[in-house]
């Protein structure tokens, strides 16, 4: 019982009273109350593709409406060749056609938040990667209509992460509080990343752990992370984010 105890008290403060507090700052912040008032027009992010000709690969997140935005975020992906005049944006949606392509800017906002770069890879090294993204894009399982679910996946965060698993070469690991980041397709509990760097073990989404060079070590419940970072020491809190160099 005493064990028993302690865990709970572990959980209340490492998973639940984050995401109450953020919950709590998210109800009384002014934010838009459907997608017709939100913005969603270019946060000038990004440089313009005829003033950068370099190839670029970007992994972008931002958080997402409603109350969900107390907890979750929703990530896409962004490309763009060498001499191109446009990026192409990636990312997976629960209504209309499943993977979308160019639906929204590059850089837009997502129900009014300003997006993040969680990475970017300009130059050769993402003219190399662009046609492995494309690839593993194509080869995402849940593509068809009704293939999306919001919790615990698969869903826009389970398709970006499915990406960064096929193409570790991006180097990235999406933030804490992308939600549906830890389902693993096809109905998988384990996967160990192509070049060995990160290997993920979870019971479809609701609990497990992550660990590895780009990972650090996480544990996931409920699709609410913790854990700590190696490669770039921080903290991951739930529901909060990300915390440190």
């Amino acid at each position: 019982m005493k064990f028993i105890r302690r865990l709970f008290v572990a959980f209340m403060l490492i998973y639940l009273l984050p995401a109450l507090a953020s919950a709590g700052w998210w109800y009384i912040k002014d934010r838009p109350q459907s997608w017709r008032e939100a913005d969603w027009s270019s946060a000038g992010l990004l440089p313009k593709p005829a003033e950068s000709p370099e190839a670029a690969v970007y992994i972008l997140s931002a958080t997402t409406g409603g109350m969900k935005g107390a907890v979750a975020s929703h990530a896409w992906i962004v490309t763009k060749d060498e001499g191109a005049l446009a990026y192409t944006r990636y990312e997976k949606v629960g209504w209309g056609k499943p993977v979308r392509k160019n639906a929204y800017q590059a850089d837009g906002r997502w129900y009014s938040n300003e997006p993040r770069i969680v990475v970017m890879i300009t130059g050769e090294k993402a003219q190399r990667l662009i046609p492995k993204v494309e690839r593993a894009i194509a080869e995402y399982p849940y593509a068809s209509p009704g293939t999306y679910r919001l919790w615990p996946g698969p869903n826009s965060n389970t398709f970006v992460a499915h990406v960064l698993r096929s193409v570790p070469e991006i180097g990235a690991v999406l933030p804490p509080n992308a939600v549906g980041r830890d389902y693993l397709p096809e109905g998988k509990l384990f996967h160990i990343d192509s070049d060995g760097g990160d290997l993920h073990a979870t019971l479809y989404g609701l609990a497990g752990i992550s660990a590895g060079w780009r990972s650090g070590l996480e544990l996931h419940f409920m699709g609410l992370v913790a854990g700590v970072d190696i490669a770039r020491p921080g903290v991951k809190i739930p529901a909060l984010g990300r915390f440190g160099i």
